[in-house]
């Protein structure tokens, strides 16, 4: 296991910055996720922790160790591809244990770590086979296996799981976990999928345009963005975000207009201005569910389509010029026109200019 510590990183092609001054720590044996669109430096981030990528300014610490001048082999990581890069003449057994006889190491050492492997990720039946003969998973899980044999003190992974089916991924994805939590060992996870992202990291962080715009845990990225690109950018459904106008004790949206003394927010320097407010799709509640009563503020929208997800269903609908996204029962009969109402408590302000979260008012 290994702390990795990211100082002030910087990378350019052809003149395009592609990270900008990155600063990051990660705690020996965290699960931690980079996630972001892409282009936004994600890879190029992972590919310089593993020396595959030379940073043009900052410094890579692994254990303590500046690994800036280090070769990729001598960093003690170990690398699962978003291809599997199996061999395929080799066998499931030859494919795992193949780096280490490049090593050097003992026969019946590799034996010793290979079964262990196979025992972990359910693959002791397929030693035999060939890469061709194998599903997607299994090809993962081989992967995954010749990493493990290692016994690195860093692995790193560059979309692992993007050329799976979704049952695939949901299953492979509970393997990771279940993997790491037995190893114990620092694990550096890329991603473009927020599902990943949200439930598979300790940490999240989240990239964009080679900047981090945030690092947390899911729980908070996810009720407390630190702007309006992670509001949006993590989530099933991005956040609904509007222009709003504050006047006279008034907070209005489209043809939606309530008070401001139902918001938990600093609003004093806000009086006769815009700001930007953000509802989650699951906030936004139909009237044919109880809690609608308990929701203080309630508008009528008209339907445009609706998307049967089987156990919910997205429904979209325009607030002014602004189309809207609200999350229902199954069963949530859909009409021309809807009732909704929203608790104020799930309602978030961004400053319109910089985008971050407005002040809440501290309770007593």
């Amino acid at each position: 296991m290994a702390k990795v510590v990211l100082k002030n990183i910087s990378k350019s092609f052809d003149k395009k910055e592609i990270l900008k001054n990155i600063n990051l720590e990660i705690k020996d044996g965290e699960f931690i996720v980079l996630v972001g669109a892409s282009g936004c430096g994600k890879s190029t981030l992972l590919r310089m922790i593993a020396g595959l990528e030379r940073q043009d300014k900052g410094s890579i610490i692994i254990e303590n160790t500046v690994v800036d001048n280090v070769h990729p082999k001598d960093r003690d990581i170990a690398m699962v591809f978003q291809s599997y890069a199996l061999y395929p003449h080799l066998n499931v057994k030859d494919n795992i244990g193949l780096g280490l006889k490049v090593r050097r190491v003992a026969k019946c050492e590799i034996e010793k770590r290979t079964k262990i492997a196979c025992e972990i990720l359910k693959l002791e039946d397929k030693l035999e086979a060939r890469p061709k003969e194998l599903s997607g998973g299994q090809r993962q899980r081989v992967a995954l296996a010749r990493a493990i044999v290692r016994e690195p003190k860093v692995f790193l992974m560059d979309e692992p799981l993007s050329n799976l089916d979704a049952k695939l991924r949901s299953e492979m994805r509970s393997v990771i976990k279940k993997l790491h939590k037995r190893l114990k060992t620092t694990f550096i996870y890329v991603t473009h999928d927020q599902t990943e992202a949200l439930t598979m990291g300790d940490r999240i962080v989240v990239l964009n345009d080679g900047n981090i715009e945030q690092i947390d845990t899911a729980k908070n990225i996810y009720q407390n963005p630190a702007n309006t690109f992670v509001a949006q950018f993590m989530g099933t459904n991005p956040m609904n975000i509007i222009e709003a106008n504050i006047s006279d004790g008034f907070l209005t949206f489209g043809n939606v207009s309530f008070s401001t003394k139902m918001l938990k927010y600093e609003l004093d320097d806000y009086n006769n201005k815009s700001v930007l407010l953000g509802i989650r799709g699951e906030n936004i509640i139909a009237k044919d569910n109880p809690n609608y009563y308990l929701g203080m503020i309630k508008f009528t929208a008209k339907v445009n389509f609706e998307e049967n997800l089987g156990s919910f269903k997205n429904i979209y609908f325009n607030i002014g010029d602004k189309e809207f996204c609200a999350n229902v029962g199954s069963d949530t009969q859909i009409e021309d026109t809807i009732d909704f109402s929203i608790n104020p408590n799930n309602i978030y302000l961004f400053d319109a200019e910089t985008k971050k979260p407005i002040a809440k008012i501290e309770a007593n």
